[in-house]
């Protein structure tokens, strides 16, 4: 992914905090929306400076944790996936009730997910789980290892990502969940864990990055581990909070639905006004010469949730209209590790932006 311009400094707001409320006008939101691109921007900039060459990856949490699309970063243990999650999720100023992380195995039990039944409960012929501190009350949701799920965990999962719920005594019960990060090793190719792999878009490919910053990893990394040892987070500064991103996640879904009138009676879409016909031709191309040249699988679903990544990422880089450059999003559809190293060189070749 081509990193990201630099925001330029924006003076502090006047306008007082907004609180959690899913009434807010688009209107009222539109208002506020330069103070919540600001407020993101300066979040996903200076938490880059805690990390080596991690930049992109946090750029494309920022836009899957406004667009709450899932996101899966690829990669061998110890490359940063984990502490990734973990200072995103310190930087957004959550408390531990509102986040969840496990690592998955194929042991992995219903319960240690969605918490234990109620025996008390039980006893009276219901079967309700007790969720508090488990994955259906976290905001933020972080599960390692994500393809080494059992059957039964994997089709909690899907419902999960795919419709925000999960079931209580037989009855669709909603979970909080508002950003979900996994992690994976590898990716595998048994057919039984498509459905889930084809849940999350975007997979980015977290590497080592001592062959090319040794020093300086070895200087953020001592850091690092002096800071968690001393029980420091400077990398909590208050840029942004969940509610910024759940706002912002809000303004963009109701904008992409406006529909604005022509006084001839024809009617503009969000394709009309901010993705120009000859950007959304070529990503089609893209698309098209991705499947057949290099095999990769692009579902309907898929395309659906690429246009709705490539427009927050257009509004938190550019404030408005799809660059050609927004179409960088291609380089993650890879289905397979071998698929996410070709597309993120292929694609950017193709574009013109490496």
């Amino acid at each position: 992914m081509s990193k990201l311009r630099p925001q330029a400094p924006t003076p502090p707001t006047s306008t007082p905090p907004m609180s959690r409320d899913n009434e807010l006008s688009f209107e009222e939101l539109a208002e506020r929306a330069q103070d919540l691109r600001a407020r993101i921007n300066r979040f996903r900039e200076s938490l880059g400076r805690f990390f080596v060459a991690k930049q992109n990856l946090i750029d494309l949490m920022t836009i899957c944790a406004v667009a709450q699309e899932p996101l899966l970063l690829v990669g061998p243990p110890g490359t940063a996936k984990s502490d990734l999650v973990l200072k995103f999720k310190d930087a957004l100023g959550l408390t531990e009730d509102q986040y969840f992380e496990y690592m998955l195995t194929r042991f992995t039990e219903p319960s240690e997910i969605l918490g234990p039944i109620d025996i008390n409960l039980l006893r009276q012929g219901r079967y309700v789980r007790r969720e508090r501190g488990k994955l259906p009350t976290a905001e933020l949701v972080f599960l390692d290892e994500i393809f080494k799920s059992n059957s039964a965990i994997l089709n909690t999962l899907l419902t999960i990502i795919n419709e925000r719920k999960f079931y209580q005594d037989g009855l669709p019960h909603p979970v909080a969940l508002k950003i979900l990060f996994a992690a994976t090793n590898e990716i595998p190719e048994h057919s039984e864990l498509a459905a889930l792999k084809d849940r999350f878009c975007l997979k980015a490919a977290c590497r080592s990055v001592q062959n090319d910053h040794f020093f300086e990893l070895l200087d953020v990394g001592l850091d690092s581990h002096t800071q968690r040892d001393l029980n420091q987070a400077p990398w909590v500064e208050g840029h942004a909070s969940l509610d910024d991103f759940l706002h912002a996640h809000r303004y963009l879904t109701m904008l992409i639905g406006r529909r604005h009138r022509q006084p001839g009676g024809g009617e503009l879409r969000d394709r009309d006004l901010f993705f120009r016909r000859e950007l959304l031709g070529e990503l089609r191309r893209l698309i098209k010469t991705l499947v057949r040249e290099d095999g990769v699988f692009i579902s309907d679903r898929k395309i659906i949730k690429l246009y709705r990544l490539i427009r927050t990422r257009a509004w938190i880089v550019h404030g408005g209209a799809v660059e050609r450059e927004d179409l960088v999003l291609l380089s993650y559809l890879g289905e397979t590790v071998e698929e996410v190293d070709l597309l993120e060189a292929k694609v950017a070749v193709i574009l013109g932006l490496s």
